[in-house]
């Protein structure tokens, strides 16, 4: 199997910025598309940033320009680099992967989550 691991979240100030990083790890298997989708209390999960291995990327409409997803596919690791936050931020993030397990199914993997609080 594969576990996804994050972490960087935490409390910040209106227009500070914070680093989230997912690390996948288990045995034998291939990462497709990674991605980052947050959840605030009352609201459903929404999608923040994707990226294939290609390297394109996909961001929300919210949070474009200020936010930046990467990937080091020979570290299994994706990165989200938030920039400018905003109260409206503030939310759960979870790290998404499809994971393709060599010679299994592919499937979709989430991480635990990590709390990103934003002070005005």
């Amino acid at each position: 199997q594969v576990q996804l691991v994050e972490s960087g979240g935490g409390l910040v100030q209106a227009g500070g910025s914070l680093r989230l990083s997912c690390v996948a790890s288990g045995r034998r298997f291939r990462i497709n598309v990674m991605g980052w989708y947050r959840q605030a209390p009352g609201k459903q999960r929404e999608s923040v940033a994707l990226i294939i291995s290609g390297g394109s990327t996909n961001y929300a409409d919210s949070v474009k320009g200020r936010f930046t997803i990467s990937r080091d596919n020979a570290k299994n690791t994706v990165y989200l680099q938030m920039n400018s936050l905003k109260p409206e931020d503030m939310a759960v993030y979870y790290c998404n992967a499809n994971i393709w397990i060599i010679g299994a199914m592919t499937d979709d993997y989430w991480g635990q989550g990590t709390q990103v609080t934003v002070s005005s």
